[in-house]
């Protein structure tokens, strides 16, 4: 089961964190990501990690977001800065696992002034 917290509505250039806590202890988790899908639009990455704490992004994020693991709380944070409009979407959370994908609920995030 995956919790999702901290979407909301800010304004352009405005921060929000995303936090997803993960049930379990995480021992077969292979990485743990943020999707996310605006109206009309297909779901597409935003931010992976990998247990072993590599990064991926999409190019419209890289510099901007963040994406964190605490192992210990089997918890992801994507800390998002310098919001834009275009960043306006339902924010999924994901944990892999061999042979396994797990979403959590979504939550919505619109940047708008």
């Amino acid at each position: 089961q995956l919790m999702e917290s901290g979407g909301g509505l800010v304004q352009p250039g405005e921060s929000l964190r995303l936090s997803c806590a993960a049930s379990g202890t995480g021992i077969r988790t292979v990485a743990m990501g943020w999707y996310r899908q605006a109206p009309g639009k297909q779901r597409e990455l935003v931010a992976v990690i990998t247990r072993d704490g590599n990064t991926n992004y999409a190019d419209s994020v890289k510099g901007r977001f963040t994406i964190s693991r605490d192992a210990a709380k089997n918890t992801v944070y994507l800390q998002m800065n310098n919001l834009k409009p275009e960043d306006t979407a339902v924010y999924y959370c994901n944990e892999r696992q061999i042979g396994l994908d797990y979403w959590g609920q979504g939550t919505q995030v619109t940047v708008s002034s």
